[in-house]
């Protein structure tokens, strides 16, 4: 099923410490969904375990955030590895009621203007 979200719906911002429970969650059952869909276990056990994971990405100064919002709610991030020459990407997730409508895909555009 697509999912269709008008680009003024959308809106990306820089994420904050804030942002990292409702981002972690968001993460936990992202890829937890798309494990079980391909009949694996889940990377994580919970949403618990993404939070430090999660704090520690918005915190740490050399790794820019994007989080991404519709009608105010948080629906994805994605973050920018800045500490050398080479930049990583990563992790990127989507909640799943809400993929399949290139959210991802604009939450990687972010990133990838910023680099």
């Amino acid at each position: 099923m697509t999912v269709t979200i008008p680009n003024t719906a959308l809106h990306l911002r820089k994420g904050s410490a804030a942002d990292a429970q409702a981002c972690s969650q968001i993460s936990y059952e992202a890829f937890k969904h798309i494990a079980e869909q391909h009949g694996f276990p889940p990377d994580f056990p919970s949403a618990e375990i993404m939070q430090p994971i999660m704090a520690m990405l918005f915190a740490y100064p050399k790794i820019y955030s994007v989080v991404a919002e519709v009608a105010g709610q948080i629906v994805g991030s994605n973050f920018l590895w800045e500490e050398s020459t080479i930049a990583g990407v990563g992790p990127i997730s989507v909640a799943p009621h809400i993929q399949n409508a290139s959210l991802g895909r604009r939450l990687m555009e972010a990133v990838l203007e910023r680099a």
